[in-house]
């Protein structure tokens, strides 16, 4: 699959945030850049990022994978999440940071509002106690291990799609069986992007965009769950 070249913020490597000094926010999408930073940032070009995502990655078979409409992927989750639902699993969310607190969201909201059981694997005594003890690159791989069922899907949020422990949660799932759905942004070929059964990718280097992309996405799945 061809996939658009991103042009990265030079030394944005890592998973370091970027500079405050320098709040540019690149994406693709209809050639388009974005040179200033704040909320005009947001107004002005919030709407071309979620149209550029409206083609997303799922899988279709061993020999690669094809791109449907977004609405089409949403659906599919939907579909998934209730399934699992109906089986007497749960859909259980991860993330890091501002990721963990749109797992945390979403858990309520898809218990709450969507009939779906939902949990997010966010306890503060059972992350410091299991990343002493294993490292925190497995704090949520080993939660998945002791809890996750193939009856379950694990819904894993990375900005970046570069946090070892979401790689490593995502693998942990894979293993078990249960289905997995994964949302990442900036960087097209990071390593997230073509693990999960269904994966979306906002094409913004901006945090602030990519984070409120995700949450956007998984609120139209349970808005219609």
């Amino acid at each position: 699959m061809a996939v658009k070249r991103f042009v990265m913020q030079a030394g944005a490597k890592s998973n370091a945030p970027p500079s405050n000094q320098k709040r540019e926010s690149y994406y693709t999408g209809r050639g388009t850049a974005v040179d200033e930073g704040g909320l005009r940032t947001y107004e002005k070009f919030f709407d071309c990022v979620l149209r550029a995502v409206q083609r997303t990655e799922v899988e279709r078979d061993r020999d690669g994978r094809a791109l449907v409409e977004l609405d089409a992927a949403l659906t599919d989750c939907r579909s998934m999440f209730r399934a699992v639902h109906k089986s007497g699993g749960r859909v259980i969310f991860i993330g890091n940071g501002g990721s963990a607190a749109i797992a945390s969201h979403m858990a309520v909201d898809y218990t709450k509002n969507g009939g779906i059981r939902a949990v997010a694997l966010n306890d503060a005594p059972t992350l410091t106690c299991l990343a002493n003890d294993y490292g925190y690159d497995n704090v949520f791989s080993k939660q998945l291990e002791y809890q996750a069922t193939e009856r379950d899907a694990v819904v894993v949020i990375s900005s970046s799609g570069r946090s070892p422990n979401i790689f490593n949660a995502i693998t942990k799932a894979t293993e078990i069986g249960a289905s997995t759905v994964t949302l990442s942004g900036m960087d097209p070929n990071n390593r997230l992007r073509q693990q999960g059964n269904v994966n979306f990718w906002v094409p913004a280097k901006d945090y602030g965009i990519v984070e409120l992309s995700h949450l956007m996405l998984l609120h139209a799945i349970v808005s219609v769950a």
